[in-house]
């Protein structure tokens, strides 16, 4: 399909647009009260209402529509007494645009020596202080609801790549029951709120979750319980079977993925949106993405290289320094260092969704094909 609009409407300000399609890749709009996210899409990771060494300007200047944040740590620190305080995460956080955050379902699996898990909820003690909380389908929503964020996550069970079969299902049935509840709860204005599919790497499991998940008719819908240590052949396999099966006018996002070769792939998969905190952990871990692979900055090569990270880069980094400066400021520890090499990982990303976009609005599949290619490594 191509220059074919499919617009659902689940609010007044949620609603998502299909632009056009190139095979199972998918290019499309999601439009939120406070703004418009361009799909494919990357969403860079502020876990605690922050880009670590970036400011909300420096963020939208990589080319970020969207940021992530995670429920279940605000919820801990700072609390909701703060979040209230501000009038929501956007007010704390200085960022006007849309923001998406995760339930906390996958710190259950992080977290597991820490908490005790029943149909009802979880008893979690804190890696902060040691507190003790319940959480609740209906708590978690409540925060979210508070947070005001423009797209909330249902509380689900995320279990392990070696987890059993029988904990699998019933980690899935569990996450149905608590999608059901999370679905009931209020919302804030105009907040959508997406289901959550498990099933681990079982395509059969999977399209049972799906099946049970999308009849909740949730706004949108996500693979989770991947990249938890099941391989990229794997999660390729079950990304191609599941995600052209996801409702077609409704938002598709696979959690926590990933490297540039995951996001190419789930791309062609037929996935809309994605997240992870590679960019902005290996850029503070000295390592620097490019079209011919990732460069580690700490290798005596660069120690007269007067050269930028990538000449082809339009980010700040690669506009004003050169590989030598940022070699210099990651030894001495400079933090500096972390802003300019997030600003470049960022950028990076970004440039790749923008690729991946008009290739599909253009309907080019060998320039698909090609990225595919280019990022197979």
């Amino acid at each position: 399909m191509n220059d074919t609009t499919t617009t659902t409407t689940t609010s007044q300000e949620f609603r998502f647009e299909l632009d056009a399609t190139c095979g199972n890749a998918r290019a499309g709009r999601i439009h939120t009260a406070h703004g418009t996210v361009e799909t494919p899409a990357f969403m860079t990771v502020g876990t605690y209402g922050a880009v670590r060494g970036m400011s909300p300007d420096g963020v939208r200047a990589t080319g970020a529509q969207i940021i992530l944040s995670n429920t279940l740590h605000l919820y801990l620190r700072p609390g909701l007494e703060v979040i209230d305080l501000h009038g929501g995460l956007h007010r704390m956080m200085g960022w006007d645009g849309p923001i998406l955050t995760d339930s906390g379902g996958f710190q259950l699996m992080s977290l597991k020596s820490m908490l005790r898990i029943d149909d009802e909820g979880v008893d979690l003690r804190s890696p902060i202080d040691g507190s003790r909380h319940r959480l609740t389908p209906a708590l978690v929503m409540e925060v979210q609801r508070r947070l005001g964020v423009d797209i909330a996550m249902v509380f689900d069970h995320c279990p392990a790549a070696d987890a059993s079969d029988a904990f699998k299902r019933e980690a899935m049935d569990r996450s149905t029951r608590w999608a059901a509840q999370c679905l009931d709860q209020p919302r804030a204005p105009g907040q959508a709120v997406f289901g959550i599919v498990q099933g681990g790497v079982d395509l059969a499991l999977r399209r049972e979750h799906l099946a049970a998940i999308a009849e909740l008719a949730p706004d949108g819908l996500a693979l989770g319980g991947l990249a938890v240590g099941e391989g990229p052949q794997e999660m390729d396999r079950v990304v191609s079977a599941i995600a052209p099966e996801m409702p077609a006018e409704k938002p598709r996002y696979l959690m926590g993925v990933g490297f540039p070769r995951d996001l190419v792939a789930s791309v062609q998969g037929g996935i809309d949106l994605f997240d992870c905190v590679i960019p902005t952990r290996h850029a503070r871990n000295g390592q620097l993405f490019t079209p011919e692979g990732r460069i580690n900055i700490a290798n005596s090569r660069f120690r007269h290289d007067d050269g930028p990270v990538d000449p082809e880069c339009d980010c700040l980094t690669c506009q004003r320094f050169t590989l030598a400066y940022l070699k210099h400021l990651y030894q001495t520890k400079e933090i500096l260092y972390s802003t300019l090499a997030t600003t470049h990982n960022l950028r990076f990303y970004q440039r790749l969704m923008r690729r991946l976009r008009q290739a599909i609005m253009d309907n080019n599949k060998a320039r698909l094909a090609a990225l595919s290619a280019q990022f197979a490594g």
